[in-house]
């Protein structure tokens, strides 16, 4: 088609095979799409097209993707509020007969139904990093790190140490809004014998929210990175190197173990075991 509409926080281009998403940056724009940036959206990852009135005089135009389709959508699992939602265009309710146009244009070049079997839109791209609850989280694009932040991390992570994940080893992610209680990021094994905690916050691989901490614009893009890299695995990649630490970074990690130990919440082995693996880091 061609064409060009504009909506709230947004602007549609249409193509015979694709609507191109930009999102707006401002201060009223959801953080989740000046995050995104722009998306491409091929129509074959469509299933349907909406026009419903809106709030206030307005009128929304939605593109409804396929399951399994979309890694952003899937990693959200239902979970994003409506103002939120990247396939959604509100518009003045005065421009309601235009939007229908395209509304009826887009049905008609629509041609998937149904899961799709591989995702057709692209994940937002590595490296991606944010700070959780209790430790920061980076992905490079072939692994997930977690490193333990000292003042947040429970006892059971900071014995476990920080922790690196290669995709290959892992099966999907389960994400958990930090809009709602016990929100947080989990990385499921693709071992399906291995054991996970019920609690995220015992959990070594997971990270939780809360607090501003994860919050949606970042946790989100960053978890569907993930699931696309798993979805998309290849052989499991070599392990990189890994770079020296940060003496101050450790002298604090040893501070803290002291203080659990202190505290009686490690045993004298578990101290000095662990003294001695952040001491050999340095």
């Amino acid at each position: 088609m061609g064409d060009v509409l504009a909506g709230f926080h947004a602007v549609w281009e249409f193509e015979s095979d694709s609507v191109l998403i930009r999102y707006e940056r401002g201060m009223r724009t959801p953080k989740l799409f000046q995050a995104l940036g722009e998306r491409l959206i091929p129509l074959a990852a469509v299933e349907g097209v909406t026009l419903t009135p809106g709030r206030r005089g307005t009128v929304v135009l939605r593109l409804r993707p396929r399951p399994g389709a979309d890694p952003l959508m899937e990693a959200a699992d239902g979970q994003l509020k409506e103002g939120s939602d990247p396939y959604r265009l509100v518009l003045p309710a005065e421009r309601e007969t235009l939007a229908e146009y395209y509304a009826d244009e887009l049905r008609g070049l629509l041609t998937g139904s149904g899961p799709a079997d591989r995702y057709l839109v692209a994940a937002p791209e590595a490296p991606l990093q944010f700070k959780a609850y209790d430790g920061k989280a980076s992905f490079d694009g072939t692994s997930v790190q977690f490193r333990w932040s000292w003042t947040g991390a429970s006892s059971a992570k900071w014995k476990a140490g920080d922790q690196s994940f290669a995709v290959a080893g892992l099966s999907g992610v389960e994400w958990r809004s930090p809009e709602v209680f016990e929100g947080h990021l989990r990385l499921l094994p693709r071992d399906p014998g291995a054991g996970r905690s019920a609690q995220p916050d015992q959990d070594p691989a997971s990270v939780v929210f809360g607090l501003g901490y994860g919050p949606v614009h970042e946790s989100l893009p960053f978890a569907a990175a993930v699931l696309a890299a798993v979805r998309s695995r290849g052989p499991a990649p070599v392990a990189p190197a890994v770079s020296p630490r940060d003496p101050a970074g450790i002298a604090e990690r040893i501070r803290h173990l002291g203080e659990l130990h202190r505290a009686g919440l490690i045993t004298d082995e578990e101290f000095a075991a662990k003294k001695t693996e952040l001491l050999a880091e340095l």
